[in-house]
């Protein structure tokens, strides 16, 4: 059987060298430094401030915003170990309140500039996006925008599924065209720890079929892998999303923020979980739909459909990342691993244009340098990173 592996993303990826640790984990990768793009000639760099041809803005690794996570709260009603672990976030922790909160008036004129200067796909995340009240109509907000060509823009959300089977009719009627759900395992015991509430699966595949009934398509799920905890949850959800037509993605346990005790001998490697799926339902890997695409893809080759693979800490894509982030506070982050980012909430609030609220996006984009996973080291490790539920996953 042909031995798999994921990918490096992209023309310019990196890729990294991997072995096993006599604990079970992997060794820390070493990667190589970002080249050009080969089969990319660059647009000319606007400068600071200058309104120039937008859709050619580019980073200084050459990299353009085609993509903008919007967070629309920081909080969750999970206790996820890896994002916002039970111990940590308990019933005294103090997340925002509403007045530091975007409104959605606000989440749609940024998101509007930022359409403007090249984002074409808008991503609704959290915390839970699904807690936040009337987001539907935050959806019919963001669904009107248009490129400077006229055309739509993707719009899609990523949620735990837990409140999906009200909300799944209203967000496509809003305008939601698709939907990433969560979900760790099909073992109810398996999930509720990997959840921290004991959330029953029943209810998140509840929502999955609402969302399947309201139009929302395709249907993504997102399962986050980490050793001792889900690693036999593996196969049975691939088994289960090829039956459904479920495009299933597994995703590496990251050290995203600070507070899930990520080690590296927890992360179960993508080549390891292709090695188990592919021992039974035999794969084959497909190329990617377009350039800063996350997840390497793999179909099966019997035709019943396809599984991503997201793997950030062996297979890092930062060579390919197109993504910009928008906290629930109005800041901006270049990164998933970000230290800090940028207030646009002050000067938005100040009465700033829209030009001038551009302008100050352009110029963070010009600047970025961000290629965190593949510096990833004992010391990035010890960063003070934002925690994953307050920028937006």
């Amino acid at each position: 059987m042909q031995s798999l592996e994921v990918p490096a993303v992209g023309p310019g990826g990196t890729g990294a060298h991997r072995n096993r640790s006599p604990a079970g984990g992997i060794e820390a990768p070493y990667h190589g430094v970002v080249e050009p793009y080969p089969d990319r000639t660059p647009a000319r760099r606007p400068g600071p401030g200058e309104p120039g041809p937008q859709l050619d803005l580019l980073d200084r690794l050459e990299r353009p915003l085609r993509d903008l996570r919007i967070s629309v709260t920081d909080r969750c009603n999970f206790r996820c170990p890896y994002c916002m672990p039970a111990e940590v976030f308990g019933r005294d922790f103090a997340f925002l309140p509403r007045s530091l909160v975007l409104s959605f008036e606000e989440i749609a004129r940024l998101a509007g500039i930022a359409v403007e200067l090249g984002a074409r796909k808008l991503r609704v995340t959290g915390g839970e996006p699904l807690v936040r009240r009337d987001l539907p109509v935050l959806i019919g907000y963001l669904s009107e925008l248009r490129t400077p060509d006229g055309d739509p823009i993707d719009l899609t959300l990523t949620t735990n599924g837990s409140a999906l089977r009200a909300l799944a009719r209203p967000l496509a009627d809003a305008g939601l065209q698709r939907i990433t759900v969560s979900l760790d395992s099909l073992d109810d015991a398996v999930f509720g720890a990997m959840n921290g509430v004991d959330f029953p699966v029943s209810r998140v595949l509840e929502g999955i079929a609402a969302a399947r009934d309201a139009g929302l398509a395709p249907i993504k799920v997102n399962t986050v892998v980490r050793r001792g905890m889900n690693e036999a949850s593996v196969l049975p959800l691939a088994r289960w999303a090829r039956d459904e037509g479920l495009i299933l993605r597994f995703i590496e346990y990251m050290d995203v923020g600070h507070s899930n005790g990520w080690r590296l001998d927890d992360v179960v490697s993508a080549s390891d979980v292709l090695a188990t799926i592919d021992a039974v339902l035999p794969l084959e890997p497909v190329a990617p739909d377009y350039r800063g695409e996350v997840a390497g893809r793999f179909r099966y080759r019997d035709g019943s459909g396809e599984i991503g693979i997201i793997a950030s800490v062996t297979r890092p894509f930062c060579a390919d990342c197109t993504r910009a982030r928008l906290s629930a506070d109005g800041h901006l982050y270049t990164c998933l691993f970000a230290v800090s980012g940028t207030d646009l909430k002050t000067p938005l609030r100040a009465g700033e244009s829209d030009a001038q609220l551009a302008a100050r996006i352009r110029d963070v984009w010009l600047a970025r340098v961000d290629r965190y996973s593949e510096l990833r080291s004992e010391a990035t490790d010890r960063l003070p990173k934002i925690e994953m539920f307050a920028l937006g996953g």
